[in-house]
C-alpha cells in the first residue's frame, strides 16, 4: 500500500525537519521514517474500520425501528443498507480484524463523529436512491460504498480536524491513503470471502529499502549535493533559497544517483510535483530547470550514468498548459 509517492513525501518532510532541527542522530531518524510510514498504514485500516462503524450505526438504528414498529403494529424499516453486502465481507475480513485487534483500533471514542456521518449520508441523493432500488446484488451494495466514500469521507474538513487529533502523520496521508481505500473497495471481491485480501503495508521488500537507502542517501551526502546546487545557481544567491526547495533537490538528487533503474525524467517529474505542493509559488520551475541542469553536469563528469531526454522542454510544456 506505501507506494513510492508516499515515500517520497515522507522523506521530504523528514530530511527538511532532521536539517531544521540540525539533528545529527541518523538512526533515530531512520525509525522516524519507518514509523512515520507504519503510520499510513494504520490510517488504511482505520479508514477502513470507519466504513464498518457507520454500518454498525445503522443497524443500531434498524433495531430502534424494529421495536417501534411492533409496539406500533407499523411495516418494519428496511435493512438493506445496515446489511450491505460489501460492508458484511469487509466487516469478517482476516487481515482487518487482525489489524484492528493488534493495533488496538476502535470508533468507539468517536461515536458521535460517526452518527454524524451517518446522518449525512441517509439524507443524501445517493443513499435514497439506493433504498428504492430492487438491485440487491453485492455489485451494488460495493458502488454505494465507493461513491459514499468520495462524498462523505474524502474532502471533509471536520474529518480532517478529527485525524489531526488522533495523530500528527494523518492530515498528510490521507489524500494519498483515500486512493488505497477506493483501490480496495473495487477490488473486493465475494468469492474470497473472509480471505479477500487487503492491500500489504509494503508492495515488496524493496520499497521498503527504497525508503531506507534514499534518506540515507540524502542526509549523508548533503555537502556534496548542496554544493551542485550551489555551482548550478549561478547568478540566484543560493543562501536565499527556501529551506524547502533545498530539501527537494536534494532528495531528487540522491534519487537520480542512488536509483540507477528509476528514469531521470520519472525522478525530476515526482519532485517538480512536490515542490508544487509543498513549497513556494515559483519553486516548481525553478526546481526542475534547477534539477536537469544538475543531470546534465553529472552525465557529463561521468557520474551520472543515465540517458537524458528532452526533459526540460516537456516539462515546460506541461507548465505552461497547467
Amino acid at each position: 500500500m506505501i507506494n513510492r509517492e508516499l515515500i517520497r513525501i515522507k522523506i521530504v518532510q523528514l530530511v527538511y525537519a532532521y536539517e531544521q532541527n540540525g539533528s545529527n542522530n541518523i538512526d533515530r531518524a531512520e525509525k522516524e521514517l519507518i514509523f512515520s510510514l507504519s503510520k499510513a498504514y494504520h490510517l488504511y485500516n482505520y479508514l477502513l474500520l470507519l466504513i464498518v462503524a457507520i454500518t454498525k450505526e445503522a443497524r443500531h438504528h434498524v433495531e430502534i425501528g424494529e421495536a417501534r414498529a411492533r409496539r406500533e403494529g407499523k411495516p418494519m424499516p428496511s435493512a438493506k443498507f445496515a446489511n450491505n453486502k460489501f460492508v458484511l465481507q469487509l466487516e469478517e475480513n482476516r487481515m482487518l480484524n487482525e489489524f484492528v485487534e493488534m493495533q488496538k483500533l476502535s470508533w468507539d471514542d468517536d461515536i458521535e463523529f460517526v452518527r454524524k456521518l451517518y446522518s449525512l449520508i441517509v439524507d443524501c441523493e445517493t443513499y435514497k436512491e439506493y433504498m428504492a432500488s430492487d438491485d440487491d446484488s453485492y455489485d451494488a451494495d460495493r458502488e454505494l460504498w465507493r461513491k459514499l466514500y468520495k462524498l462523505f469521507i474524502m474532502d471533509n474538513d471536520d474529518f480532517e480536524s478529527l485525524l489531526e487529533e488522533k495523530s500528527l502523520y494523518w492530515n498528510d496521508d490521507k489524500e494519498v491513503v483515500d486512493t488505497f481505500v477506493l483501490k480496495t473497495i473495487r477490488r473486493f471481491d465475494p468469492s474470497k470471502m473472509t480471505e479477500m485480501e487487503l492491500l500489504p503495508e509494503f508492495k515488496d521488500r524493496e520499497d521498503r529499502d527504497f525508503a531506507i537507502k534514499l534518506f540515507r542517501a540524502s542526509i549523508l551526502n548533503a555537502s556534496e549535493y548542496q554544493g551542485y546546487m550551489g555551482v548550478m545557481s549561478q547568478n540566484w544567491e543560493f543562501g536565499r533559497l527556501a529551506l524547502m526547495d533545498i530539501i527537494i533537490m536534494q532528495v531528487a538528487i540522491a534519487e537520480m544517483l542512488s536509483f540507477p533503474g528509476i528514469p531521470v525524467n520519472v525522478t525530476i517529474n515526482e519532485y517538480v510535483e512536490l515542490a508544487k505542493v509543498y513549497s513556494t509559488g515559483k519553486s516548481a520551475g525553478y526546481v526542475n530547470g534547477m534539477i536537469d541542469s544538475i543531470a546534465r553536469q553529472l552525465v557529463s563528469e561521468g557520474k551520472l550514468q543515465k540517458p537524458l531526454p528532452e526533459i526540460r522542454r516537456r516539462n515546460e510544456n506541461k507548465d505552461n498548459k497547467d
